[in-house]
């Protein structure tokens, strides 16, 4: 129910997500159907400006979420007695949400896929209030996840090759922020969860072990290993730094293997460390691990890692099987921002879209108008050589040399030779309609790692100046911009 001025609403009652949006796209949804321009059909394209931690690529993410959003986009009796209390909105535009459901067009990349700036990743065909309504929803859940995702992938790539669990839920920003986050890590490339929720929803491994607290709950350290040990002798991991890891921990963690478990005929899984000087504390431990006849016991580790950390660490020599991360994947500390916008790009006029840009005195946030396809071209050998916009109703030849614009260079002569393409947006809605098959959450992740193991450069993963990928236009939409940049220009 809609709640009143002094009444509270509850964490568990059930939300209407369709009205998490922007109250513009709400007041501007009023005007439009004033006007009566609510049929009228517009193009929205979405897009980002630049990568975060200036990498070279980032992760789309939170298509499923989208269209969970989209099917389910109404406005309840609540909802709309809450509208009306504000005294902005005319009845007749109330009535007309009552029976609100979305009717247009979404294409989009395929979840998963590497994207680059400034190249529209979700573009929207709708009527002119159905594509204004979703504009926050879809934003957010591009923003959020992708980011994650994109950060989750560095994090994993600094691990080189070692299990990287997100253990971020109780740093997260809220409890979505901590469900949501938790898939995005998995499909960036973690492999487990801490996240219960997380691990339920989309069928995520989730993996744990044991806190400070249960350590410092028995009158000694051994005795809780000894506990922990009997109750999950096949999955025992032992937090050995409460209170001294190489006087203490790792040695109370030995005798609980040959004195507990090795008598049970099974062995210690493994130790975390969660605080100190996790290079040297590892190396440390593992000798005795392995004087111990403990060569199979893992090392896990935690604590505010990140892709630097973790590469220092490695490069120091640490000796780590696994890392849990937590507050810097889950909240992307070191740019916690990923900058996803919603722009008009085409309005329906006489049964044509006609193009429309955006200006600005930032030349970075000029649009890109009209209608387009994006391509992503290959060289002979399948790597991803650059990423191509073209004008929508463009016949692309590859089967001869192909020439294109690079927008930061238009005085050179540039062809594709011996280059193959794919086009990256696919449908995900037409009239309102879902068509698109959704893939499994591991297809996804799968999907990430196919693209960076066999297409990406390398040069554009590293962590440092990595190599910019090329971002260029068929000669037909570099001169469409140009023209209607000249045209601006002369009002």
């Amino acid at each position: 129910m809609y709640y009143g001025e002094g009444e509270s609403y509850m964490q568990h009652n059930e939300r209407n997500l369709s009205m998490v949006m922007d109250f513009y796209e709400m007041t501007m949804s009023n005007g439009f159907f004033a006007d009566e321009k609510h049929n009228a059909r517009v193009a929205f394209d979405v897009f980002y400006r630049k990568n975060p931690d200036k990498a070279g690529f980032s992760i789309f993410v939170g298509l499923d979420q989208i269209i969970e959003y989209i099917t389910n986009l109404h406005f309840d009796d609540d909802d709309i007695a809450y509208l009306k209390s504000q005294e902005l909105f005319s009845e007749e535009f109330l009535n007309y949400l009552k029976n609100f459901h979305f009717k247009g067009d979404i294409y989009a990349f395929r979840e998963g896929t590497v994207m680059y700036p400034n190249e529209p990743v979700i573009t929207v065909i709708a009527p002119l209030i159905d594509a204004q309504l979703i504009e926050t929803a879809i934003l957010l859940e591009i923003n959020h996840q992708s980011l994650i995702a994109t950060k989750t992938r560095r994090i994993v790539k600094a691990a080189k090759g070692r299990t990287v669990s997100d253990f971020g839920a109780r740093r997260a920003h809220n409890m979505d922020a901590a469900v949501y986050g938790a898939r995005a890590a998995y499909i960036g490339g973690a492999a487990s969860t801490a996240t219960v929720l997380a691990g339920k929803m989309f069928q995520i491994p989730v993996s744990g072990t044991m806190a400070h607290s249960w350590v410092m709950y028995f009158n000694d350290e051994y005795t809780a290993f000894k506990k922990y040990a009997q109750t999950y002798p096949d999955a025992a991991v032992l937090l050995v730094d409460t209170y001294d890891v190489l006087e203490s921990g790792v040695p109370n963690a030995v005798r609980t293997a040959k004195e507990v478990l090795e008598p049970m005929g099974r062995r210690l899984k493994g130790i975390r460390l969660d605080s100190g000087d996790l290079a040297y504390l590892s190396k440390r431990a593992r000798k005795m691990l392995d004087e111990a006849g403990l060569n199979d016991c893992k090392i896990i580790v935690s604590n505010s890692l990140d892709e630097y950390t973790i590469t220092s660490i490695l490069d120091q020599g640490g000796c780590i099987d696994s890392f849990g991360v937590g507050e810097r994947l889950i909240t992307s500390k070191s740019e916690p921002v990923f900058g996803a916008v919603y722009k008009i790009v085409a309005v329906e006029e006489d049964g044509v879209f006609k193009p429309r840009i955006k200006i600005s005195e930032n030349t970075e946030k000029i649009t890109n108008p009209g209608l387009k396809k994006v391509y992503r071209i290959y060289d002979q050998e399948g790597n991803a050589i650059a990423d191509l916009l073209a004008k929508s109703d463009q016949v692309l030849d590859f089967s001869r040399p192909l020439r294109y614009v690079d927008p930061v260079k238009p005085w050179k002569n540039r062809f594709f030779e011996n280059c193959s393409a794919k086009e990256l947006q696919i449908p995900i809605f037409r009239n309102g309609e879902l068509v698109y098959k959704q893939p499994s959450m591991k297809e996804i992740a799968d999907y990430v790692r196919c693209q960076l193991s066999s297409e990406i450069w390398e040069e554009e993963q590293r962590f440092e100046n990595p190599h910019n990928h090329y971002m260029d236009m068929t000669p037909e939409l570099y001169e469409e911009k140009m023209n209607l940049l000249y045209e601006a220009r002369s009002e």
